[in-house]
């Protein structure tokens, strides 16, 4: 190889090793994003959790249905957390299918080049 084909497959490799961290970076965005969104929406769920909880307290007419009235909104809550869950499992799993397909694209990608670059040398 020449120096000027030398510094163009350096070059190459540069721009394309910017591309993948690039889109690797995308990805993580993605999903701190979701992530966030999802987090929040439990925080909104604990937040009306305690807003029914002191709403509860200040209205019940008694002991009974006071805790009659935290039996009921505990088994809601748990019940909507558990879905929430359920939905950041199947984040989790859209989020390892994006990391191993762009993992596998890339890996290619490199092997191909380098079996380029070994070819020419």
């Amino acid at each position: 190889m020449t120096t000027n084909e030398t510094m163009n497959a350096v070059n190459e490799m540069t721009n394309k090793g910017v591309e993948r961290v690039t889109s690797l970076g995308e990805i993580n965005l993605r999903f701190f994003e979701r992530m966030t969104a999802r987090q929040m929406d439990v925080m909104n769920l604990a937040m009306e959790h305690g807003i029914r909880m002191m709403k509860l307290a200040t209205e019940s007419k008694g002991y009974n249905e006071f805790f009659k009235g935290q039996v009921e909104a505990t088994k809601e809550l748990s019940e909507r957390v558990m879905a929430e869950t359920k939905t950041n499992l199947q984040l989790a799993g859209q989020v390892r299918d994006d990391y191993r397909v762009w993992f596998e694209k890339n890996l290619a990608d490199v092997n191909a080049d380098l079996r380029k670059g070994v070819a020419a040398a």
